[in-house]
Order: structure tokens, then C-alpha cells, then sequence
């Protein structure tokens, strides 16, 4: 819990990864190119003070996840984003059960989602069911632009997503994080294009589909299908860090966000371990957008920053809030 100027604010980390990239796991030099390229994002990104050396990045211990989560980092809950890449990674990059291993022994601390790749077909149902009874799983995370084999990549679109997507529906998996982002090398960019969550989330109206990193580069795109789908939603990873290095791209972000999906809609991530959640979220709390742009974009009210750094995640994963900490906006929602 973070608290500031007497106001206190309930924080779930919405997307935080419990991964392997160390040179051992590598599989081949697109393992050790995609952990460079993350680090690049946390170098380029991070305040000096916050900066890991490479060795420090490769992974992280039990000890020190609790300690920048929960002991210094305001997290009351956070939740595991798995990402397999076992083509880049001899034993997967940061798979559910890696992530489960910490969910698992520190309950009220983690929630753990699942995933699942439509080209897994028959095999891959039986497995996402098999994860969903394991792991009581809420939600699942999808990587569009995953390698497998001669495939770089696949669309929500595809006709096995639509069967895995029902799967979820029946499993009662109602929380669809997808990401649509940057490209991290040596993915392919059109791979994460966000054109294809406009149909799925009409298909799907009953399926929350989170979209991490909001889409960038492609925010209008983005922002165009969220305000005519109720059902999509934002995920502040990778766009909350510009708040350090270009604060007035960041403003415009969240601005253009707020404007089309309102506070109700946009979730905080830490996105760790590429950041560490303590000073995104003193930066977030303290941030307003320049006073030159507020004849476009308004302010960002204290209720809305609630609501963002872990109200609208605890709505979606039904995590109780202690009554302090409650907007009035999200007891209304809820």
C-alpha cells in the first residue's frame, strides 16, 4: 500500500514476471538477443539510481522479488504474466510454472495466470484445462508474435484461437491479457499489431481482453477500438516508464487514454523485473499532466490514479480492498 498526502492507494502490479534469461537457459543467440533487448528497455528507461548491472537482470531471487515488490515497492498484490518462448530458452523464459512456484507458496501475495498458443491445437486445450484446475487460473497471457517452428507468430483471428478462447469463456478464464506493444527482438512487429482484439472482443463480450503495453506504438489504433468495446482495457506496461525520461509523451499517452476509455479502464504495471514498481508509482502519484496541455486532456484526479494503480485490476480479479483505499468511483462499479 502506498500512501501520500494522506490519501492511500491499494496497488496490484497487473503484469510482473518471474524469468530465467541467465546465459544457461539461453537456447540459442535469439534467447540471449531478446534478454539484451529487455535490458536495453530498462537501461534506456530507468532513473541512474534504478539501473541493474546485465548479470543482476538475467533473473531475480525469491528474496529479492519480495523485497522490491511488497517490501519497498507498495505491491499488495501482484500478478504473474507467463511467457514461454521454449524456442529462445531451453526450460521456457518465464512459463506458469516457474511463476506458480512463488503463487503457490505466497498466496496472498500472487495470483498466477496461464496461456495458451492456438497452434498447440487438441494438445493445447487439454493442457489449458489442465493449467486452469492447477492453477484456479482467472486469466491467461498471449504472445502474438511467439516463434514456433517456421511460424512467427499468430493472430487472435486464427480459428484455433477462437476454440481456445471459448475454452477460457467455458473454464470461467475471464481475464484475456494480450500483448500489443513494442516488438522485442527478434519478434516480428506486425505480429503484435492490435487490429485483431476489435473482433474477438466483439465475438467475445463476456471476455475482458487486457491489452498490455496499450497497444504502442500503435495508441490510436488502440484507443479507436477500446472506446467502441467495453470490454478492452489498457495496460500502463512499458508507457508508464516514459514518465521519467519524456514526461510531456507520457502525459499524452495517458491523456489520450483517459480521454477514451476513461480511469475505469486503464490498469498500472510495473512490468517487472524490467522495472521496479517503487518509483513508477511515487512518480505516477505524484504526476499531473503540464498545464499547457490541459486545455486537451484535462487532469488526472486522485480517484482516477486509485482506480489505476489497483482498483480496476482488483475488480477484474475480484481481490477484496480494504475500505480506506476504495474510490468512490470503483465502490460504485463494484
Amino acid at each position: 500500500m502506498y500512501e501520500s498526502d494522506g490519501v492511500q492507494y491499494f496497488i496490484v502490479d497487473d503484469h510482473i514476471h518471474f524469468w530465467d534469461g541467465t546465459p544457461a537457459n539461453q537456447a540459442n543467440r535469439y534467447g540471449e538477443g531478446f534478454i539484451n533487448c529487455f535490458y536495453d528497455y530498462h537501461r534506456n528507461l530507468s532513473p541512474e539510481s534504478e539501473r541493474w548491472t546485465l548479470e543482476q537482470f538475467w533473473k531475480q531471487s525469491e528474496q529479492q522479488i519480495l523485497h522490491d515488490l511488497f517490501e519497498v515497492g507498495y505491491v499488495d498484490k501482484a500478478i504473474f504474466q507467463p511467457t514461454y518462448l521454449t524456442d529462445f530458452f531451453v526450460n521456457g523464459f518465464n512459463t506458469t510454472e516457474q511463476d506458480g512456484v512463488l503463487a503457490e507458496k505466497y498466496p496472498d501475495k500472487f495470483i498466477v495466470n496461464g496461456s495458451w498458443d492456438p497452434r498447440d491445437g487438441e494438445a493445447g486445450l487439454e493442457n489449458l484445462e489442465a493449467l486452469a484446475e492447477r492453477w484456479d487460473l482467472r486469466g491467461v497471457k498471449l504472445y502474438t508474435a511467439e516463434w514456433k517452428g517456421q511460424s512467427k507468430g499468430w493472430k487472435l483471428t486464427d480459428d484455433w484461437s477462437y476454440r481456445y478462447l471459448q475454452k477460457c469463456q467455458d473454464l470461467g478464464i475471464r481475464n484475456i491479457h494480450v500483448h500489443k506493444g513494442p516488438t522485442i527482438y527478434p519478434l516480428n512487429k506486425d505480429a503484435f499489431d492490435v487490429a485483431d482484439v476489435d473482433d474477438v472482443a466483439s465475438a467475445f463480450p463476456d471476455l475482458c481482453f487486457i491489452v498490455e503495453h496499450c497497444g504502442l506504438p500503435r495508441l490510436e489504433d488502440f484507443c479507436w477500438i477500446a472506446t467502441q468495446e467495453p470490454n478492452v482495457y489498457g495496460g500502463l506496461a512499458v508507457a508508464l516508464p516514459f514518465i521519467h525520461t519524456r514526461p510531456r509523451y507520457f502525459a499524452q499517452v495517458i491523456g489520450e487514454l483517459l480521454y477514451w476509455l476513461d480511469d475505469s479502464r486503464i490498469l498500472f504495471a510495473s512490468d517487472y523485473a524490467i522495472w521496479t514498481p517503487r518509483w513508477l508509482i511515487e512518480r505516477f502519484v505524484d504526476f499531473q499532466i503540464p498545464e499547457d496541455m490541459q486545455s486537451e486532456y484535462g487532469t488526472i484526479s486522485t480517484d482516477a490514479k486509485r482506480n489505476i494503480l489497483g482498483l480496476n485490476a482488483a475488480r477484474l480479479y475480484d481481490i477484496e480492498v480494504p475500505a480506506e483505499c476504495r474510490a468512490p468511483r470503483a465502490a460504485a462499479l463494484a
